[in-house]
């Protein structure tokens, strides 16, 4: 049972947030999984890259879930921001050069095949992180209940 004086952070758009990072790890690691395990060898850039993917979102969620300490919150900002500066360069970089990518990975095209949710998803990540920054804990006052 949360104390009085301690608000819930996963509320509204957090909750939401959590649920599609959750959604989207169990798709990729379950993807990842399957085409390592199958077909390496036809495409071991994009596999690890999906492999690569699933572990992120994996970490993303368990930030979020987490981040009202001051710990995952950084660690929420570097996962949620790798994953950023992932679907856009690989999305980029599977536009430019298809030939690296004969099995697409979960950010290909920027997320075309998860309906772009790859692409939307981090900014949306990273909006919730700056405005629901962990509060500083006071030791040496009790909080008070307003």
């Amino acid at each position: 049972m949360s104390s009085p004086s301690r608000p819930r952070r996963m509320t509204g758009i957090g909750r939401v947030l959590v649920v599609v990072y959750a959604i989207l790890a169990l798709g990729a690691t379950g993807r990842s999984v399957v085409q390592i395990i199958e077909r390496f060898h036809h495409a071991p850039l994009a596999f690890t890259l999906s492999g690569v993917s699933a572990v992120v979102y994996i970490l993303a969620t368990l930030a979020l879930i987490f981040s009202a300490s001051r710990v995952w919150y950084r660690i929420a900002w570097v996962a949620i921001g790798f994953e950023l500066v992932g679907v856009l360069s690989i999305g980029t970089l599977s536009l430019v050069r298809p030939d690296l990518f004969p099995e697409a990975t979960v950010w290909s095209f920027y997320g075309m095949g998860y309906v772009f949710i790859p692409l939307v998803l981090p900014f949306l990540g990273l909006w919730w992180l700056f405005s629901h920054r962990p509060v500083a804990a006071s030791t040496s006052e009790p909080a008070v209940a307003a």
